[in-house]
């Protein structure tokens, strides 16, 4: 496993992370199609990834109504200091009109309740799981520094926020003395590369983390579903009740998956690993998180951090799933290619 510094904190995270979503939930009717992992399950997960040499592991408040947090902090036991542990905070936790967002109301109490939940004292990365239009960013800045300062809190980050809204955050952290964040969590994958228009660059020039979710776009970059509509067994998006999320252009996501194949038979390794292996190799993404339901998924998940891809296969895979430049990109691009020398 290789490791990477996360942001400007001089802390290493592995490249490859894991996600704990898969975990609890047996019987929600949105996490348990998920995963719905019961606790030997999740110590298998948890143990495996530990052993790969991952030392980076997510989760959220919301996932599985806080089971997750619970099941992961019972596997995690005595090996708690042996990771950095991120946990996230925003999405509704109860039917009261304060149970979400980020009110400084809210954020203490929802972070009193995952150190509760995950047997912990501390949290390392504490994000905003999504933005919050009602709360400025001096209130919840301002609570995330008290909790930073308690010591209940190493770190704090984002995710699923637009470049700008981080870029304002980051300017009220600076003026006014507050807690910055560290990294940024976002959608990224080869068939959702909408991230390259504005975040990537922002967090590339602003020196700030970028964490990838979903990397496999819910299932899609498995393999395992094919362009007449047929799939293999284990295929999620070929439920007939599973959502489209995140979306994908199905045909241009084929046509990618195509590229895939080929690439994965030039190195007798799965599509998985190609998909993740490609991320790996964009400058500007500090850890990939990878769900898993099955240690043996999660092994050859991991195996990405190995996998090196040649000039060729990183040219084919961007020929193949490159979007369109997006104004003012487009017009900055010819203003750019102007400025080149001639000769």
């Amino acid at each position: 496993m290789k490791y990477r510094l996360l942001g400007r904190t001089g802390v290493w995270v592995s490249e490859i992370s894991l996600g704990t979503m898969t975990f609890g939930g047996a019987d929600h009717p949105v996490y348990g199609p998920l995963g719905g992992l019961g606790r030997a399950e999740a110590d298998r997960i948890v143990g495996t990834a530990l052993d790969a040499g991952i030392n980076f592991i997510d989760t959220a408040d919301v996932y599985a109504d806080g089971e997750s947090e619970q099941l992961l902090g019972q596997a995690l036991g005595s090996r708690r200091d042996e990771i950095v542990l991120a946990t996230k905070v925003h999405a509704p936790t109860g039917p009261g009109p304060n149970d979400a967002g980020w009110s400084r109301l809210h954020v203490m109490r929802a972070l009193e309740a995952s150190l509760r939940r995950l047997g912990t004292d501390h949290i390392d990365l504490y994000q905003l799981h999504n933005y919050d239009p009602l709360t400025p960013f001096e209130e919840v800045l301002a609570a995330l520094g008290d909790a930073v300062r308690q010591g209940k809190v190493r770190y704090i980050g984002c995710a699923n926020l637009s470049a700008w809204q981080i870029s304002r955050a980051l300017g009220v952290s600076a003026r006014h003395g507050l807690p910055a964040f560290a990294a940024t969590q976002a959608y990224y994958s080869l068939v959702g590369r909408d991230a390259e228009h504005e975040l990537v660059p922002m967090a590339q020039a602003e020196g700030v983390g970028l964490t990838v979710w979903s990397p496999l776009a819910g299932g899609f970059l498995s393999g395992k579903l094919h362009r007449d509509g047929t799939a293999e067994p284990g295929s999620r998006r070929a439920a007939p009740d599973y959502p489209d999320f995140p979306p994908v252009d199905r045909e241009r996501g084929h046509d990618v998956l195509d590229v895939l194949r080929a690439v994965a038979a030039r190195h007798a390794v799965s599509v998985p690993r190609v998909a993740l292996a490609w991320l790996l190799a964009q400058p500007a993404v500090t850890s990939v998180i990878v769900g898993a339901r099955r240690v043996e998924q999660l092994a050859d998940n991991a195996a990405a951090s190995d996998l090196v891809l040649t000039a060729q296969d990183l040219a084919d895979l961007d020929r193949v799933s490159a979007p369109p430049a997006l104004y003012p990109g487009w017009i900055q691009q010819m203003f750019a290619a102007a400025r080149q020398p001639v000769g």
